[in-house]
């Protein structure tokens, strides 16, 4: 008869047996699909799924993973979509937002969480949110809705939500620099692409751009030119493929990063670290051509300017601007810019069309515009490069001076905060690089639609998520003055 030692011994073996033999079984299945995914898809396709997965992992264990994962995929990846058909096939930034939302709800869930933190703006964001989705079942008269639009809509309404979530889960300055530091490493990598990418021989870059056709990107034509026109120069696409897509996201992180090469406390600790990659930005941004995103970086820098510590700026774009006029390498630039202001070129003659049949159409569907899902009649249509104008045919007017009551509210609650922002080491250079953003992309806006036109979800999510950290970065301010006054007085 076995002892009680000895029956336990084999249970014990018994048990390690059966771990192992699951592990080993784990193990083979595993290798096992890697190897299938490798045969059908290709080992590069094979290597992004397993990093993707593994990435996965990580996120879902930590709220910062899952935000920095929003950033990267918004910032070099904005179309990419998984490489395998699940009927309605997600995008990457659908996937990462996804999951930050899923990780920020099981804090609340788990007790983690337990006060929501908003601003006053708020309450004109959730108007917003609510007319949105007024014109949207408004406009379903004109016609049905599509999968795809359902589902950029519900995108866009999830971007929206950012302003909520940020504003409570970014609770310390350091988090906000963080935010400013993944920026950084984000925009100037994209950067670097985009450079890259221009270098490369035409047909080269063609090959290595549709490679990336596995997830959801163009199979070909994807390198762009002036005015469409080969025999013009050729405009910086990276991984955006749009120049003027791609023109708006460098302006807007430019803009975010310009304060910290001046700052008193920067996110870098080599100021010409930071220095390098905001070249690296402007000159990528300089090679898109787009004199929207020029300009508003511009006008953007010159905010900036506005505020004692960056004074500095005025005497670098005086002498950048008196570069530009002297370089022969640059007379086509300024040429183009002065053929827009005069309307001379065709990209402008397009665009004061567009402007004339948008103002038709508003005049026809003022109050609630005529929705998302398509248009009307079958003589006007709601695209218009100028997003202010394509609110106006898509949400009405009505919608349209909601969100720009919306965009000055963001505006006045940060002049509220400066006061407390600037006597904050940590925090003043990221309040005004926030805010700066936000303004570069409200005035790129002028002229381009992509903050607002559904199919471009990557341009929707940076747009709101620059508001989000404006408000973040101001409640903050105003709270860390309300802490620090007692202690002032004792």
């Amino acid at each position: 008869m076995e002892t009680p030692n000895a029956l336990q011994n084999w249970v014990t073996g018994l048990n390690r047996r059966s771990y192992g033999a699951f592990v080993g079984l784990i193990i083979g299945l595993t290798g096992g699909l890697i190897g299938l995914l490798i045969a059908v898809a290709g080992p590069v396709i094979a290597l992004g799924v397993v990093l993707g997965l593994l990435a996965g992992l990580y996120v879902l264990t930590s709220v910062s993973a899952a935000l920095y994962g929003v950033i990267f995929v918004t910032a070099l990846l904005p179309f990419g979509t998984l490489p395998v058909k699940i009927g309605l096939t997600p995008t990457l930034l659908d996937l990462a937002l996804g999951a930050f939302l899923l990780v920020y709800l099981l804090q609340w869930m788990t007790g983690q969480r337990r006060a929501l933190r908003l601003t006053p703006v708020h309450a004109l964001i959730a108007v917003y949110i609510m007319w949105l989705v007024a014109s949207f079942l408004l406009g379903m008269r004109h016609a049905p809705p599509t999968s795809a639009i359902l589902r950029q809509f519900a995108e866009t309404l999830l971007s929206i939500g950012l302003t909520i979530v940020l504003v409570d889960l970014l609770r310390d300055p350091a988090a906000l620099r963080r935010l400013v530091l993944v920026v950084i490493v984000a925009a100037g990598t994209q950067a670097f692409v985009a450079l890259a990418l221009y270098a490369l021989p035409d047909d080269l870059a063609e090959r290595t751009l549709v490679r990336l056709a596995r997830i959801g990107y163009p199979d070909g034509g994807v390198i762009r030119y002036i005015e469409d026109n080969p025999a013009l120069d050729e405009r910086a696409i990276g991984t955006w493929v749009d120049p003027n897509a791609l023109g708006g996201i460098l302006a807007v992180s430019a803009a975010m990063i310009a304060p910290q090469v001046f700052a008193h406390r920067p996110v870098l600790r080599y100021r010409w670290l930071t220095l390098g990659v905001l070249g690296l930005v402007g000159i990528a941004l300089f090679l898109t051509y787009s004199r929207a995103s020029m300009l508003a970086f511009a006008i953007g820098l010159t905010f900036i300017s506005l505020f004692k510590p960056y004074r500095r700026y005025l005497l670098l774009m005086f002498i950048g601007a008196a570069f530009m006029f002297v370089l022969p390498q640059t007379q086509d630039y300024i040429q183009r810019f002065a053929a827009a202001f005069t309307a001379s070129d065709l990209a402008t003659q397009m665009r004061l069309g567009e402007y004339s049949d948008s103002l038709r159409l508003i005049s026809r569907y003022p109050i609630t515009g005529v929705g998302f899902t398509g248009s009307p009649e079958i003589d006007i249509y709601t695209d218009v490069a100028n997003m202010y104008l394509m609110m106006a045919n898509q949400i009405g007017l009505v919608g349209l001076i909601i969100f720009l009551l919306t965009m000055l509210g963001i505006f006045l609650y940060g002049w509220t905060a400066w006061r407390a922002a600037r006597s904050h080491p940590e925090l003043a250079a990221i309040h005004i690089g926030y805010h700066a953003a936000l303004l570069t992309a409200l005035l790129n806006a002028t002229a381009d639609l992509y903050f607002f036109r559904l199919d471009f979800q990557g341009s929707i999510t940076l747009f709101w998520l620059v508001a989000a950290l404006a408000l973040a970065s101001s409640r903050l301010a105003l709270a860390e003055s309300t802490v620090a006054k007692p202690n002032s007085i004792g």
